[in-house]
């Protein structure tokens, strides 16, 4: 029967009732879409073709080195038994123009956005101007080849192998290599010092049943992240994802300056000092939610995520702060993010070389300005309602959720505008005076928006 994408229970894929379209869904889709990788290490290729069938020629070599999803979730269960390392993860995107290079015309697709190219949204995004971008996305890209796995080694050979497929026509415009950051506990982090990567939604039924929650869910529809392929041999059940990449470079200097200012300005001595820096962000530096605790908890306890913001006007979480600007979880089932569709899954890799430790407690002048950041990811069923709905209307919006919240204090783009108030201590109805926003520490440097295609799309490429 044809593949329920709105259905209400997370997706049983290892059963053996499993329908022949479902079935023939998992085979034809890339991995990394509805489950990560075991990313420790990344290579991301970006390419522009001279012609379309050279370019045809190699995304169709190119995907027999590419394993479905379902052989993904079989090798993550695998690793996450007995740690069996399994295949590296190799995926494809192509741009709107990378497309047409290939022969194709995009009216089929659906999104606006991804037709527009990236370049053209900037000012929807209040990105910088394309010409301070670093140059190798000034450039026309035409196709993305992202290569990942636990370990360097056999992301070296597969990239490797990857190159020797390009035709002489087309030609490699830039590249960035990720590698995992991971603080002492062995938690994934970003370079700010925070646990990272929380908050996914979730669509595999072994993921939901193993992080249950009675005050928010993380269980969403495929349909939240998948859409038929309209290029694929039988749309009905070969579907793919949008991709949104961007280069997000980190000032973790001024990051940690306006920490210090925050907590100096609510009088936070000793131990309470981290809590500046939780009021911004949402969760303190090991991932300890600021909704459920006013301290850190011990450094083995679980990182939670079984909360919700809606008996909390702002004492306890502020409303301003990063992960509640981006996900509000205002009801029991799921709040804003649920009923308008926007929550992305996000993919990224943090990316550039410390010499510090970034979650240490060292002076701000000891971190870096620049050279480090997020290669950040996101798959979306639309990168219009969702991707650039959160970043304008969301992180973007000093009026959300209410006036007077200010930009998004992490990820937030373009001029600040008025000043915010904070809660004197946790759980306190009083208010600050009012304090100055903290300034635009995370640049974006470029990137573009990608559609990943079935398997069943990329082999069945004629040279023609």
């Amino acid at each position: 029967m044809p593949v329920q994408l709105s259905n209400g229970k997370p997706l049983v894929w290892d059963s053996a009732a499993l329908d022949a379209d479902t079935r023939a869904m998992l085979d034809n889709l890339q991995p990394n879409i509805l489950q990560a990788h075991v990313r420790e290490h990344l290579a991301v290729l970006f390419l522009q073709f001279g012609d379309g069938a050279g370019g045809r020629r190699f995304l169709r070599e190119v995907a027999a080195l590419m394993k479905s999803a379902r052989r993904h979730f079989e090798e993550v269960r695998a690793f996450n038994a007995s740690k069996a390392p399994g295949t590296p993860y190799v995926g494809v995107g192509i741009s709107r123009l990378g497309y047409n290079k290939l022969g194709h015309d995009t009216v089929k697709f659906t999104d606006n956005a991804f037709k527009s190219g990236l370049k053209r949204r900037k000012d929807t995004l209040s990105d910088p101007p394309v010409s301070a971008w670093e140059a190798s996305y000034r450039e026309e890209i035409h196709a993305v080849v992202l290569i990942g796995d636990a370990t360097p080694g056999p992301v070296a050979a597969t990239r490797a192998r990857v190159l020797a497929l390009l035709p002489k026509t087309a030609k490699v415009v830039g590249e960035e290599t990720g590698n995992g950051l991971r603080d002492a506990q062995g938690r994934g982090i970003e370079h700010f010092g925070y646990v990272d990567g929380r908050s996914q939604p979730l669509f595999l039924a072994d993921q939901v049943a193993a992080e249950r929650g009675v005050n928010w869910t993380p269980f969403f529809p495929l349909s939240h992240i998948l859409v038929s392929d309209p290029l694929a041999p039988k749309p009905e059940r070969h579907f793919g994802s949008y991709l949104v990449f961007r280069k997000l470079e980190q000032n973790v200097r001024a990051f940690r300056e306006a920490e210090e200012r925050l907590a100096d300005a609510l009088g936070l001595t000793g131990a309470d000092r981290p809590l500046a820096g939780a009021m911004l962000v949402g969760r303190f530096r090991n991932g300890t939610p600021l909704r459920l605790h006013g301290r850190p908890s011990s450094d083995g306890f679980a990182v939670q995520n079984d909360f919700s913001y809606r008996d909390d006007p702002g004492s306890k979480c502020p409303v301003s702060a990063h992960i509640r600007k981006t996900n509000p979880r205002d009801s029991r089932d799921g709040g804003l993010e649920r009923v308008l569709g926007v929550m992305m899954a996000r993919r990224g890799q943090t990316y550039g070389t410390r010499t510090d430790v970034p979650w240490d407690d060292a002076p701000p002048q000891n971190r870096p300005t620049g050279g480090v950041g997020l290669l950040f990811m996101a798959f979306n069923a639309s990168l219009q309602a969702q991707f650039e709905f959160t970043q304008q209307a969301w992180a973007d919006s000093p009026g959300f959720p209410v006036d007077g919240t200010g930009h998004d204090p992490v990820i937030g783009q373009g001029e600040r505008e008025g000043k915010v108030r904070f809660p004197q201590a946790w759980g306190s109805e009083k208010r600050s005076a009012p304090q100055a926003q903290v300034p635009q520490t995370v640049t974006m440097k470029g990137g573009e928006y990608f559609f990943m295609p079935s398997l069943a799309y990329l082999k069945g490429l004629k040279d023609r």
